[in-house]
């Protein structure tokens, strides 16, 4: 190991020491605006399709620093776009989980540790729900306690409201009751198996747009579930990338398919899958394959999108 001595650099140093690698900047005070309020080392992670290799990092022939830029907006627009479906998909889960263990097993079910498989933290989720009531001013938590004196803690349908996607998810995937977990499976569509593994990638995901980290071009650490035996309404297997080395299973378009399913339940007269199409013709030069999206993927019967 050796100590780190490379000095801080200004913008326009850094873009001075990408021009020496061979990028094109036609508009200087542009590109070093975006350096500025964008920062070079968010940039970088764009910049590395685009050049021949380490360690010298030199960009290939006729790159710009448009096409950098444009693959971060397509990157950011991305997120967006995955956020405001899984925010859809998470309202669903609130009120199915809220809903359904209220009407089966009573509406203060979550108080009750039987409802859990033994390694769940109950207590801590108890200490969770009780530090959010306490810290939340919406009315409806103030007029349970200030009207009913036990329980302590409002019901499960008030409850939801107040935990984190990655809350329910856990939540979903620790109920000890497999019937429990199939009825709510089955109002999304799907299978008790895929819903867990579903959730918990659809959190992750979600954690990853709402920190601005990279989406395009990652590898899932762990990937989604795909059903063994495929519904109606699913994409044709196996999947199919320009890219030899890459591996479609861990990259994000089964999330889109998944996403895109989930949705299909949750509000069928959705046009995500619409929105999703112009984003992938209005950025038509970002790559596919590095998302794990076969090239013709829009044809396929599942996204019901009409092509010319």
């Amino acid at each position: 190991m050796t100590a780190y001595t490379k000095p801080a650099l200004d913008v326009s140093a850094q873009l001075a020491q990408w021009q020496s690698r061979g990028l094109g900047v036609p508009d200087e005070q542009s590109a070093q605006h975006y350096l500025s309020v964008v920062g070079y080392y968010r940039l970088s992670a764009y910049s590395l399709p685009f050049q021949a290799g380490n360690p010298d990092h030199h960009f290939v022939p006729d790159t710009g620093f448009d096409d950098i830029l444009d693959l971060y907006v397509f990157d950011r627009e991305l997120r967006l776009l995955l956020l405001d479906a899984i925010e859809r998909i998470e309202v669903g889960l609130r009120s199915h989980i809220g809903n359904y263990m209220a009407l089966i097993h009573g509406p203060h079910w979550y108080l009750d540790e039987t409802h859990f498989v033994r390694s769940y933290a109950h207590k801590a989720l108890l200490a969770e729900i009780e530090t959010h009531c306490k810290r939340k001013k919406e009315r409806f938590i103030k007029h349970y306690v200030g009207k009913y004196s036990s329980p302590s803690l409002p019901p499960s349908w008030v409850v939801t409201e107040l935990l984190t996607f990655g809350q329910l998810s856990t939540i979903y995937d620790h109920l000890s009751s497999a019937a429990d977990q199939k009825a709510i499976a089955r109002m999304f569509g799907t299978q008790a198996e895929l819903l867990r593994s579903w959730l918990q990638t659809l959190s992750y995901v979600r954690n990853v747009c709402a920190h601005h980290s990279r989406l395009w071009n990652r590898e899932l650490g762990n990937a989604p579930k795909v059903p063994k035996k495929a519904p109606g309404n699913w994409i044709e297997m196996p999947l199919v990338v320009a890219e030899e080395y890459i591996r479609p299973h861990l990259r994000l378009y089964l999330v889109l398919v998944i996403i895109e399913f989930l949705l299909q339940s949750v509000n069928p007269e959705s046009t995500w899958h619409q929105r999703l199409f112009s984003l992938m013709q209005k950025h038509s030069n970002v790559s596919k394959a590095h998302m794990g999206m076969p090239e013709n993927w829009n044809i396929d019967p599942f996204w019901r999108l009409t092509t010319d």
